[in-house]
């Protein structure tokens, strides 16, 4: 199997220091859990910005500070997000693309989440699409429900995105796909030869859909974002905990951990030329 590929999803919109004291929200203190995580095996970390009050927020003044901070410390990989926190709108949603990290998410379907409604209609999806080719930033597709995979190939064969593809399959979020072994592999099969796939499991799936990730050739996404404790009852206290269990376990079974570089390969991050996807298939 190719090294595998551990993102750290820090922080996230929903959390507050109610839910856990170890919740990064400062521009310094989210560095700072990137350099940890990034110690302990991480090769990508998925950023979102808080304001002072702790409250979620894409200003790009934020990500800026944040992505300058992470980029002084190591070489990690900053994925942002443009997911946001749900009600924002789609211009507050895209701030922070024309910073041109070298990945985002693109969300592409709408979804219950929890009590709350993730909107992410047609004509949102594809000004997102546009804004990412425009600042040369690689998508990452975060897939909450099956039909949101075919959205993604729908951009492929518009012709809206034309880099490497690679999926993150977000797992167990009340009103999404539930995870299970079976609902990963359906997944998995039903992307195109080609593409790459991490999985995130959320709350108290998170170690198991890991577990499957390692073992199917896939990718690990991890963090106090998705999953605040490290075991039934015990907060974990880090981001870097949570990445580490991971890298140890993979490393156990004879998996080695992706680099920075190794990743960047991988992901064939850099290489956003017209028509790279070509070597993916899609009917």
């Amino acid at each position: 199997m190719e090294p595998l590929i551990i993102t750290a999803a820090l922080v996230g919109a929903e959390l507050t220091r109610e839910d856990t004291p170890y919740l990064p929200l400062t521009p310094e203190e989210i560095a700072e859990e990137a350099y940890r995580a990034y110690q302990a095996g991480a090769t990508i970390v998925h950023v979102h910005a808080r304001k002072e009050d702790g409250s979620p927020s894409q200003e790009k003044r934020i990500y800026r500070e944040i992505i300058e901070r992470i980029s002084a410390k190591c070489d990690i990989i900053i994925q942002i997000s443009t997911g946001g926190a749900v009600g924002m709108s789609a211009e507050e949603r895209e701030e922070p693309l024309s910073l041109a990290p070298e990945m985002a998410t693109l969300t592409t379907g709408s979804v219950n989440f929890g009590r709350d409604v993730f909107l992410n209609p047609p004509a949102m999806i594809e000004e997102f699409a546009e804004k990412m080719a425009a600042y040369g930033v690689q998508p990452e597709f975060e897939i909450f429900d099956v039909g949101m995979v075919d959205n993604a190939l729908r951009l492929v064969r518009k012709g809206w995105i034309k880099t490497h593809l690679h999926f993150d399959f977000v797992m167990g979020v009340p009103g999404g796909i539930p995870a299970t072994a079976k609902n990963l592999l359906h997944l998995i099969d039903l992307l195109p030869q080609g593409a790459t796939w991490s999985v995130a499991g959320i709350g108290r799936h998170q170690l198991p859909m890991a577990l499957l990730g390692i073992t199917l050739g896939g990718h690990v996404r991890v963090g106090l974002e998705d999953n605040i404790y490290y075991r039934k009852g015990e907060l974990a206290t880090s981001n870097a905990q949570l990445v580490e269990r991971v890298a140890r376990i993979a490393r156990e079974l004879g998996r080695e951990v992706a680099s920075p570089k190794e990743a960047r390969r991988l992901l064939r991050l850099g290489k956003r030329e017209s028509g790279d996807s070509s070597s993916i298939e899609i009917s």
